[in-house]
């Protein structure tokens, strides 16, 4: 089966709705669609241009999409629930063991939390869960009310996350407009995300990059 099956699939659809809608009730950013398609499209490129193998970047995929199923459960501990959750939906869909053991142990270790980049895939995901910082992730159309989270993410204005030509250097490149949030509080909020995601570069071989405004802070 196929990340293009997945995304098709209306029980897994109908989990991410929901987890989105309990998200949004505790006052998180957007954890929908948007979300995990870009995290399934930026884990799939970054295996894809490492030259993993083409299941490899369909199981990374599929990881991405299913990443935060288990938000409908709790955001405590969502990763390991969602692991849980994304274990019976592909038992049951018939994949090989294998298969489901590499997606689960992903998305199981996918917060900053608790989270090791324990395999290829893992490290790929982690990678791009948490570079999806942008402004259309904001719920709250006050700025008067923002919070921390709101102001930084509504600062970003463009987010690109790219690999080197040498394929040594991965790189989370930042616009930001300080009048929404300042550098300060980007590291206040994403310190821990920014250490998981130079554990996770390390893992596939390669070196992490912050530049915020074209300046270089990792």
């Amino acid at each position: 089966m196929t990340y293009e099956e997945i995304k098709k699939n209306e029980e897994v659809n109908t989990y991410i709705r929901m987890a989105d809608m309990s998200l949004a009730a505790l006052g998180y950013t957007e954890h929908s669609f948007a979300h995990v398609t870009m995290v399934a499209e930026k884990a799939g490129y970054i295996l894809e241009t490492l030259g993993y193998s083409d299941r490899d970047v369909e199981l990374v995929k599929i990881a991405g999409y299913l990443h935060d199923i288990g938000n409908l459960v709790n955001r405590v501990e969502h990763s390991q629930s969602g692991a849980i959750m994304a274990f019976r939906i592909l038992d049951h869909l018939n994949f090989p063991p294998e298969e489901i053991g590499l997606i689960i142990s992903a998305i199981g270790n996918h917060d900053e939390g608790t989270g090791v980049p324990v395999s290829p895939i893992a490290a790929a995901l982690i990678l791009a869960d948490k570079s999806d910082v942008r402004r259309n992730r904001v719920r709250n159309q006050e700025i008067s009310s923002f919070d921390i989270h709101d102001r930084v993410n509504y600062s970003v204005t463009k987010a690109e996350l790219k690999i080197n030509e040498a394929h040594t250097i991965i790189k989370l490149k930042l616009t930001v407009d300080l009048r929404y949030g300042s550098v300060m509080e980007y590291f206040e909020i994403f310190m821990e995300r920014m250490i998981l995601c130079r554990k996770a570069a390390e893992k596939l071989g390669l070196q992490f990059k912050l530049m915020i405004n074209e300046q270089q802070l990792i």
